[in-house]
């Protein structure tokens, strides 16, 4: 499950590219709770946990089966 979360998140990564931030993989666990750090520009952004929720974790659940949750850590 780990490398297709990581293809899913490869490409989402050029949206948060284009606005200066990018995210790290940091686990998934065994339960489907993918976790991610914000980095760059989207790390302390306002609009973070938008982005999360409904960019990455959107993008992740439809991709890969058996994703729970995405949260950022």
């Amino acid at each position: 499950m780990e490398a297709e979360v990581r293809a899913a998140l490869e490409d989402v990564r050029p949206s948060l590219q284009a606005d200066g931030g990018d995210v790290e993989l940091v686990e998934v666990t065994a339960d489907g709770v993918v976790r991610v750090r914000l980095k760059g520009a989207c790390h302390g952004c306002p609009m973070a946990q938008l982005t999360v929720k409904d960019g990455i974790e959107r993008v992740v659940k439809e991709r890969v089966p058996g994703v729970t949750e995405v949260e950022a850590v």
